[in-house]
């Protein structure tokens, strides 16, 4: 192929006066979509719907967060207390025993941790609590190693 392909289009060459009235027209279509934008998402916020229109949880009203958060304190809380529960059981059988205190002091030592989870998440420090169980969960683990 021999030639530009380009060679037929010419620049065009907007005068001042143009561009400004080109500039106004755009100016004033891109307020107009934002405004109703801006409408349609509080009609849909308002409606119980999220911000993309599906139900999520820009759209949910605060008592279901409240549900929520109860239902996480609760959790904490049974966890936490059978995990306690459990950890002196193990303690007080490994004491009785012939195993060595160490085992018994470290079902002990986990049960005790467990017990300040289950204080903290009786409180609404359900993330806190969660890290706490594993932690007395694991000392409960690496006691029963030393049996």
């Amino acid at each position: 192929m021999s030639g530009r392909t380009d060679s037929d289009t010419e620049p065009v060459i907007a005068t001042d006066t143009q561009t400004a009235r080109a500039a106004e027209a755009a100016e004033g279509t891109a307020d107009a979509v934002v405004g109703a934008d801006a409408r349609d998402t509080r009609d849909t916020v308002e409606a119980g719907l999220g911000e993309d229109g599906e139900d999520g949880e820009a759209g949910r009203d605060g008592e279901e967060y409240v549900g929520d958060a109860r239902r996480a304190r609760w959790i904490a809380v049974g966890t936490g207390a059978l995990l306690t529960l459990a950890g002196l059981a193990a303690a007080l059988f490994r004491a009785a025993g012939s195993a060595p205190a160490l085992a018994s002091a470290a079902y002990a030592l986990g049960a005790a941790v467990c017990a300040a989870a289950t204080v903290l998440g009786s409180r609404g420090r359900t993330r806190r609590a969660l890290w706490l169980l594993i932690a007395g969960t694991m000392i409960m683990a690496f006691g029963d190693q030393f049996d």
